[in-house]
């Protein structure tokens, strides 16, 4: 949350006396104030009393306004021309470029430049042949909505899912901090098991999910008989 006011900090103040003394007890006290999730801590609360029972004050410390050496006007400048050249770099790469630190680069980007790190989208790419096709289908849809108001409603949309039963250990993200190679393996079946999982949206709620195994329960890959059978024993009678 953010910092607190004068007035904020002597209702913790008196709260906290009020209640025998009792963080915990002032911390729930505060839900009637801030809600649930947007309340002071109960370290933030032991921090205020502390400081008023040593400072005897409820202000924040002075902090004298040295200039900003590091974040002159010069570095700024090289910075912004940095971005303009490329924004895709990374503040480590620009950082040792410029030769400034990471933090420095870092503040400079957010608060002097106000610039902010954005992920890239990943969106379906479209040959030249989808176009008629997207077109020709958005005209049958107005048709259809022309002949039915409810048209709309009908609409399923539909996904498969595949998840991997034997566990997965992504090797960059592991690591065995020992002072030799540990020789740690992990052994990963040829063939291993996985189920596929259906599920499906639409104006009625959510449909499913559906798990694809034969009659013995066991997990099975998907053909265009089972999704058939999917559809015709499972799908039908959940929407009528």
């Amino acid at each position: 949350m953010e910092r607190l006011s004068p007035a904020q900090r002597l209702q913790i103040i008196l709260l906290y006396y009020e209640n025998q003394r009792s963080a915990k007890s002032v911390f729930r006290a505060l839900r009637a104030t801030y809600g649930l999730h947007n309340r002071p801590t109960e370290r933030t609360i032991r921090y205020t009393v502390e400081k008023f029972e040593t400072q005897f004050s409820l202000l924040d410390n002075t902090r004298p306004n040295r200039p900003h050496t590091a974040r002159s006007a010069e570095n700024i400048a090289a910075v912004a021309e940095s971005v303009r050249d490329d924004h895709n770099e990374s503040i480590r790469r620009r950082s040792q470029q410029l030769g400034l630190s990471y933090a420095t680069t870092w503040r400079i980007l957010r608060k002097d430049l106000g610039l902010k790190a954005y992920k890239i989208q990943l969106i379906q790419e479209l040959k030249t042949a989808d176009l008629p096709n997207r077109h020709r289908f958005s005209l049958w849809a107005l048709e259809q909505l022309e002949e039915d108001p409810m048209f709309s409603t009908k609409i399923l949309f539909s996904d498969e899912a595949h998840f991997w039963l034997n566990g997965y250990v992504n090797k960059q993200n592991c690591r065995i901090w020992d002072e030799e190679q540990p020789e740690e393996l992990q052994e990963l079946p040829l063939h291993p098991d996985k189920t596929t999982v259906w599920c499906g949206l639409w104006a009625g709620g959510i449909i499913g999910p559906y798990f694809f195994k034969n009659e013995a329960g066991r997990n099975v890959t998907v053909n265009g008989a089972r999704y058939r059978a999917m559809l015709t024993d499972y799908l039908l009678p959940e929407i009528e």
